[in-house]
């Protein structure tokens, strides 16, 4: 969060291990040393090293700078990183009331522009895995359990779940369902480019 206060605007709530991982993480990806990102950034390499120890106090004019330096947005410096896959538990996550009905809204997910949806009702029972090799580059896949029990998700670290629960797993990715018990059903939604 980013307040400003008698003209000044400075980093609030952001944690300096945050802004530290993000930082190391970025210059790490585009294979920069910590000289050649200050020089870029037009920053002391002292104010980097501190930065990425956790130990500085960044200004939003110096993650700015090391931003277009990286050629990242500003809010991937300070923002958590989004995990690979998603579970929301029933009674979980941001509820919208009616006033006028009895009625709540509960958003799981809010899908990229340009993606086509593909939906489908499952019904499984135990028994072997469906195990589902990666589909096309970008897919995303969105399920929720209506009625028992099942693991799904990604095939290395699949996440057990139950009625009411929502997960989203990258679906270009090895991934499988499995049915834990008798009349599982669920709902899923196939997310693609368009």
């Amino acid at each position: 969060m980013f307040v400003k206060t008698n003209g000044w605007t400075s980093v609030s709530n952001a944690p300096l291990d945050l802004i530290a991982a993000n930082l190391r993480r970025e210059r790490e990806r585009t294979g920069m040393s910590l000289s050649d990102l200050a020089r870029k950034a037009g920053i002391a390499k002292s104010t980097l090293s501190q930065l990425e120890s956790g130990s500085g106090n960044p200004s939003v004019e110096t993650l700015w700078a090391l931003g277009v330096a990286l050629g990242v947005p500003f809010s991937s410096l300070v923002e958590p990183a989004v995990p690979r896959v998603q579970v929301i538990r029933r009674g979980e996550g941001p509820v919208i009331h009616s006033e006028r009905a009895h009625y709540a809204a509960t958003l799981l997910a809010a899908c990229r522009p340009g993606t086509k949806h593909d939906i489908y009702w499952l019904a499984l029972e135990p028994g072997g895995a469906r195990e589902s090799e990666p589909h096309v580059p970008g897919s995303i896949e969105h399920m929720i359990v209506a009625s028992g029990r099942c693991l799904a998700g990604l095939a290395d670290d699949p996440v057990e779940l139950g009625p009411g629960d929502y997960m989203v797993y990258p679906g270009d990715l090895p991934h499988i369902c499995k049915a834990l018990e008798p009349g599982t059903t669920a709902m899923m939604v196939m997310e693609h480019t368009a």
